[in-house]
């Protein structure tokens, strides 16, 4: 039998060389717009075609970029995977409001809302844990607020990505590009729409050009949705699940809004707890939100199942009422430790998911991304066991 297909959920780690070449970039009047140089162009189209060939050699069958095209500024470090989208999305200004340092807000039965991102419940609970650790974004002196109309200006930055993922594939080759998906790109502060939801909604109108960009270059898109699983921990009180599916559907309608006529099968969903290294004993559970999930109108759901805070949520998927067309892509090694998962585990992870859907149905993949989370060297042992246990699955 040929190997379980294999992928990862995007950020990989990046080289030294790009690494330094981003640090010496210049912002742009706006304060968190990284300008490039064609120097700098060049630097990442070979770092792409290098990742690129870094995980076929692991076998990965399904490749990405590695993000590499999405860079952070210092100001602005929130993670490549968010800051990006503020310097290719128009309406947005640097205040001196802190969102992640701002105090709580309490919410109540029927309005729930998200505190702070430093006054999570998880925080709460292990405050000297938290205080030992650097988050990412807490050092920051100030954060994007939407102060006008959202509209997409990443035209240029999107076709760079495209240009210098698919000059590395190889003819027949597929690829997948990330991009931030509504819901999680509207948790920067809103002083311009009337609502929050009018706010997601004119974030999904934006994004769906980037979106449209990638699928129509034949290439998947991956939609980072951390905010669908993540958002329960920002709200105190702990709301009632059935509050929470409320709000939480509020971001898939924002998701199928924003996906409408695209080809479901080049739209990839991703959904995790956040990737920081803490407790996160207070996650929403998986079975709380999955009928949730499952109403968005998306080809496969990447999602964390190596996790050890969730790797025994996989008997939630037998329970749903995943469509018939689904394409399950669970991670099966965890950027949460530093130990190599061994290729019989991955296997054994991988049968899980294919004794509820088929093998037809199942892509072996990371939790969430390696980049940063853990070192590279261990990153590319893990996806070496990933694309070992694949093949052992």
């Amino acid at each position: 039998m040929p190997a379980v297909p294999t992928t990862t959920s995007g950020s990989l780690p990046r080289t030294a060389a790009l690494i330094e070449a981003n640090g010496a970039r210049t912002l742009a009047d706006d304060g968190f717009t990284l300008q490039s140089t064609p120097e700098f162009h060049a630097l990442t189209a070979a770092a792409v075609a290098d990742v690129v060939e870094r995980q076929r050699e692991a076998g990965i069958t399904l490749v990405g970029d590695g993000e590499f095209g999405k860079a952070m500024s210092n100001a602005v470090d929130y993670g490549a995977w968010w800051s990006y989208s503020f310097q290719r999305v128009a309406g947005l200004s640097l205040t001196e409001v802190n969102a992640f340092n701002e105090p709580a807000v309490e919410s109540s039965p029927g309005d729930v809302r998200l505190t702070s991102f430093l006054n999570r419940r998880d925080r709460q609970l292990f405050p000297a844990v938290y205080a030992e650790t650097v988050e990412t974004g807490q050092t920051a002196t100030a954060f994007p607020s939407t102060t006008g109309a959202l509209a997409y200006r990443g035209q240029d930055a999107v076709a760079s990505d495209i240009r210098n993922l698919k000059a590395a594939l190889r003819p027949g080759e597929q690829g997948f590009l990330t991009a931030i998906a509504p819901g999680s790109a509207a948790r920067v502060r809103n002083e311009f729409y009337a609502t929050d939801e009018e706010h997601i909604f004119a974030w999904a109108d934006a994004l769906r050009e980037e979106y449209k960009a990638i699928v129509d270059a034949g290439l998947i898109v991956q939609l980072d949705d951390p905010s669908l699983a993540e958002n329960f921990d920002q709200i105190t009180p702990e709301p009632s699940i059935a509050d929470y599916q409320a709000f939480t559907k509020i971001r898939v309608d924002a998701i199928n809004h924003a996906i409408a006529g695209l080809p479901k099968e080049q739209v990839r969903l991703h959904l995790c707890w956040g990737s920081w290294h803490g407790p996160h004993t207070t996650d929403v559970e998986l079975k709380d939100i999955l009928p949730v999930i499952l109403q968005a109108n998306v080809g496969s759901i990447s999602f964390e199942a190596g996790n050890v805070r969730h790797e025994h949520e996989f008997g939630a998927w037998a329970d749903a009422a995943v469509p018939d067309d689904l394409v399950l892509v669970p991670g099966v090694v965890s950027h949460a430790t530093n130990v190599v998962e061994h290729p019989e585990l991955v296997a054994q992870r991988i049968r899980r998911f294919t004794d509820i859907v088929g093998a037809d149905r199942v892509i072996a993949s990371t939790d969430c991304g390696l980049g940063g989370r853990v070192h590279p060297d261990i990153a590319w042992a893990k996806l070496a066991s990933l694309g070992e246990g694949a093949r052992r699955a």
